[in-house]
């Protein structure tokens, strides 16, 4: 059996998912990458080397939800830790932002977060390591933001969704937590239909709503996700976690 900690990652191919990507393999995982992009995707496994394995996935649909979690155990040859960073934003009044936009924001930050965990248990549980899940939610999960009903909801879902499954996989001795961070730069926003003066004027006005006076980096987040799923943390579950400068 192998020694090697062995990782799910979704969302892979930018932002905090990228960065958590990158972080693993530093830290001696073999990573599982997941996203849309092959492209994207070949591009990190070029960068790190054979230990990033690129699974292609759309985890909008239940059949990409049910490759990547089949993919992913098949060639990692099991999974320890699995960390959903895949999201997507959306913003506007509730009179511009219809149901089937608001359905979008919650199938892909929630629903496919509960398919994929669901999918994955299987093989965690049969973990010779203790197991550990971290949810990449938001500040907005904690306290609203106005024009972002959407996602203020799908990410306060997230964050209790991450409390019900630590109490109910702790017997198993798996760890579920999430990390809710601030402003971060990514390129969330822009494909979540931002200008780019628009995001540049947004990230301006984040040196003023941040106390530490700026906005925050995917590194800077991954290196809280790293530690959540190491050692350090091993008595640490059903936590949401803000990191928001």
């Amino acid at each position: 059996m192998s020694t090697i900690p062995r990782a799910l990652v979704t969302g892979a191919s930018s932002g905090i998912g990228r960065a958590t990507v990158e972080r693993l393999v530093r830290d001696g995982f073999r990573v599982a990458a997941v996203a849309r992009s092959a492209e994207r995707l070949a591009q990190l496994a070029d960068q790190l080397g054979d230990d990033v394995l690129p699974v292609v996935a759309d985890l909008a649909v239940d059949e990409g939800v049910t490759a990547a979690a089949a993919q992913a155990a098949d060639r990692l040859g099991g999974i320890d830790v699995l960390v959903n960073a895949a999201g997507v934003i959306d913003s506007g009044a509730i009179e511009d932002v219809d149901v089937e936009r608001f359905d979008a924001v919650m199938n892909l930050n929630v629903r496919s977060v509960y398919a994929l965990t669901r999918a994955v248990l299987p093989t965690l549980r049969q973990s010779a390591r203790p197991g550990a899940i971290v949810n990449i939610s938001s500040v907005a999960g904690l306290r609203p933001f106005p024009n972002l009903s959407a996602y203020c909801v799908s990410k306060a879902a997230l964050d209790q969704l991450t409390r019900s499954l630590a109490i109910e996989l702790a017997p198993a001795g798996i760890r579920v937590n999430a990390v809710n961070p601030g402003v971060v730069v990514s390129e969330l926003h822009r494909r979540g239909g931002m200008a780019d003066d628009a995001y540049a004027a947004f990230l301006e006005r984040g040196r003023a709503t941040h106390p530490l006076g700026r906005v925050g980096t995917p590194e800077e987040v991954a290196g809280l996700i790293a530690w959540l799923l190491s050692d350090a943390a091993s008595w640490i579950t059903g936590e949401t976690i803000a990191s928001d400068g």
